[in-house]
């Protein structure tokens, strides 16, 4: 019988144990996969952007779903705080570009290790196992494995979204939190590669392009974000960083339109752009214009800028227009890509949607439905742009949980 049990292994789940733990509850972190924090290992390309170097207003900022719910946790458990924490924990951290905080060896192991030896040191027992539903008996729970029941007097729920399910995150957790009563949102991913013009994309497959700049537009006149980095195109749209950031940003599809403009060359103003492509246009006045763009662009790019100039292929450079040249120029400085919609949650980064917010305690993450149930990490309706803050998510609503579920047994034998 223990006092607590955390249903999921990842960076929420650890967390909330070790902290359940380090308060003196009897806890158990039941994680299906062989290693607790699968998922945390791949997080920041393997470096693992733990957190972002800003105040709680500066994360509530970034987060377009659930920052209201999330100001008591945050606020309890801030990003300096986090910071604080991995510090004592012995791992050295860094701030990079945009306030992201990585650990100084550029290593995500070195993050879970830390986590790990917390836990151990915590006294939190580990069992591999997959829970596959939770029986409420009102002054306790069971939790049915396929290796039999285990009893607990609470539980925290953590098993993060439905994204990279082969880390384990397969969706259980809403399967369970539905069985016992919970409303969940529509599920969807962010941080997400996104479906594109299939047939201009696929012609372009496995081209990078480096240190070009986007813009995001639902309609309106302004763009709604804007990012500099790297793009690939691939066979059904558009992925890489910047898109990924992107994404998140998109979360309308059903009434609102998206595209993307790319500026190929950011570093140069029209006037500048306008200046070289003369001179290539001068270095090679004898070709046919298609065969003019080798040092403007990539080759796998040189058809579809073509297609879309309007300028003839054939058509011999020191004959182009000038009429002509600056409609090449305006598309290279805002080349569009009109955006389908996003990838499947199981392709992105961070599942958006979850248990509904108001059924649930924000100080706290107890369950208003369920007394002894909590909530902690992606499983909630609660997501954030990129940057550190959907991990901050999950660490603030973690020590909310594991520090409530701990109360709840403070003062009985152990």
């Amino acid at each position: 019988m223990y006092d607590v049990i955390v249903i999921g292994g990842g960076p929420a789940g650890m967390l909330a144990s070790g902290v359940a733990a380090a308060s003196g509850a009897k806890t158990l972190l039941l994680e299906r996969n062989d290693k607790v924090g699968r998922k945390l290992l791949i997080t920041g390309k393997g470096r693992c952007n733990l957190t972002n170097d800003c105040t709680v207003d500066e994360v509530l900022s970034n987060i377009p779903t659930g920052g209201k719910f999330l100001y008591s946790a945050l606020n309890r458990f801030s990003p300096s705080d986090a910071m604080a924490f991995f510090a004592s924990l012995g791992v050295p951290l860094k701030t990079e570009r945009g306030g992201r905080v990585f650990p100084v060896s550029d290593r995500s192991s070195d993050v879970v290790g830390a986590i790990r030896n917390y836990m151990k040191n915590s006294g939190v027992m580990l069992k591999k196992g997959r829970a596959k539903r939770v029986i409420d008996h009102n002054e306790g729970f069971s939790v049915v494995t396929s290796s039999g029941e285990i009893d607990c007097g609470a539980i925290v729920l953590a098993t993060g979204g439905k994204s990279y399910p082969k880390t384990g995150s397969t969706g259980d957790g809403y399967d369970i939190a539905k069985a016992l009563g919970h409303s969940v949102t529509a599920l969807r991913g962010s941080l997400v590669p996104l479906c594109a013009e299939p047939e201009l994309c696929a012609r372009m497959q496995g081209l990078a392009l480096k240190n070009v700049r986007i813009s995001v537009f639902d309609g309106g006149k302004k763009p709604i974000f804007e990012d500099f980095g790297e793009l690939l195109f691939t066979h059904f749209g558009v992925s890489g960083p910047i898109v990924l950031s992107a994404s998140a940003h998109m979360r309308d599809f059903e009434s609102r339109k998206y595209y993307v403009n790319i500026d190929l060359k950011p570093a140069l103003d029209e006037k500048t752009l306008d200046l070289r492509i003369l001179r290539d246009f001068e270095k090679y006045k004898g070709r046919t214009f298609s065969n003019s763009l080798g040092e403007l662009l990539s080759r796998s790019m040189i058809p579809a800028v073509v297609d879309r100039s309007g300028i003839p292929p054939e058509k011999k450079v020191h004959s182009i227009s000038r009429e002509e040249r600056m409609g090449l120029n305006k598309l290279l400085k805002s080349f569009r890509i009109d955006i389908d919609g996003p990838r499947p949650v199981e392709e992105a980064i961070v599942t958006s949607g979850g248990i509904l917010l108001s059924e649930i305690t924000p100080k706290t993450m107890e369950s208003k439905l369920v007394k002894g149930l909590y909530f902690a990490g992606e499983i909630i309706d609660a997501d954030a742009y990129t940057g550190g803050y959907n991990l901050q998510i999950a660490w603030s609503t973690a020590y909310a949980a594991g520090t409530a579920v701990a109360g709840r047994f403070l003062g009985q034998p152990h």
